[in-house]
């Protein structure tokens, strides 16, 4: 018999923040009709922004694409307060679908900020989520990317620092950063919970609970999505022998299952999870039996969709 394996982690795919915006868009195109603009990916994956652009979706990278009067609906990443003023400006209709934990960061930062304390901000330069929070209190915030640049920073008033944290970094890597943080500055405020997701941190959790048994790892997500990219350092820090990050099961080599009896398999927070079952399909081809699920733990969150579409869902319903 062989002894091949298919384990398949659970929690993976779709968060409660990711599900939201993504519906957000379709149910933006049935009230308002194609196009709705998007500002950035609604989120980090290339399937659900193509899906979502064949339905009548615009993405867009700035507001400067948007005509003036349209209807724009904001990421799940966040924006700066300067993005919601500018669509003001414009006569943007505009509806917001940053994630309700994402939120919570750009609050903590408005109130550490107002009080005077300096914020330093876990997390990678670039990314839209630390370019909004960021724009909340950027006279106030200094950006530490890895527990490396902790020598580098410099505080006019050491007593009075607080930190946070973008919401898809590696659990492990940012407590290091963090203590390290702590030695440097010892006055260090914590947020008033933890600023990494739920579903970031059970996602990793369920691959470290694999990937201890795994000869190889795949990881579904897409190539900007943060939170799968950190699956896979976390899969190779926990036991996995190799792992991988892929878009779909056609991104699969075959020579990576050269003498691997044993595959691990889950996917980042804005993957669908029929790409999930595409590799699994993949796998079942290649002569690997049907996968076994390993679940961690539940997940039962749900957000509410934005209030300005609440609205018009329910004007539309009433047939206003």
């Amino acid at each position: 018999m062989s002894a091949k394996r298919v384990v398949v982690a659970a929690p993976r795919g779709y968060c409660a923040g990711v599900d939201r915006a993504v519906v957000t868009v379709e149910k933006a195109l049935e009230v308002y009709g194609p196009p709705v603009y998007v500002r950035k990916q609604i989120v980090h994956n290339r399937h659900v922004v193509e899906d979502l652009e064949a339905r009548g979706a615009i993405f867009v990278e700035e507001l400067a694409e948007v005509p003036t009067g349209a209807t724009v609906v904001f990421s799940a990443h966040g924006v700066s307060p300067e993005v919601h003023a500018e669509a003001a400006t414009r006569g943007l209709k505009t509806i917001d679908a940053t994630c309700p934990l994402v939120t919570k960061v750009h609050n903590e930062a408005k109130r550490f900020a107002g009080q005077g304390v300096q914020i330093l901000l876990i997390g990678h330069a670039g990314h839209e989520e630390v370019e909004g929070t960021t724009g909340e209190a950027p006279e106030h915030i200094t950006l530490v990317q890895h527990p490396d640049d902790v020598d580098a920073v410099e505080l006019i008033d050491p007593t009075k620092v607080a930190w946070l944290s973008q919401t898809t970094l590696s659990v492990d890597e940012t407590w290091e950063t963090v203590s390290r943080l702590r030695e440097k500055f010892p006055a260090l405020i914590d947020p008033p919970s933890d600023d990494i997701c739920y579903a970031t941190q059970n996602r990793q959790s369920a691959v470290k609970q694999i990937a201890a048994h795994s000869d190889l790892v795949i990881v579904v997500g897409s190539r900007n999505s943060s939170n799968s990219v950190r699956l896979v350092e976390v899969a190779l820090e926990s036991g996995a022998k190799a792992a991988y990050r892929v878009d779909n099961a056609g991104e699969i080599d075959a020579a990576w299952l050269d003498g691997v009896e044993s595959v691990g398999v889950t996917s980042g927070a804005s993957v669908p999870d029929a790409l999930v079952q595409g590799v699994l399909d993949y796998l079942t081809g290649k002569g690997f039996p049907r996968a076994v699920e390993e679940r961690l733990t539940e997940e039962n969150l749900v957000f509410a969709l934005p209030p300005e579409l609440r609205k018009d869902l329910r004007r539309s319903a009433d047939g206003d």
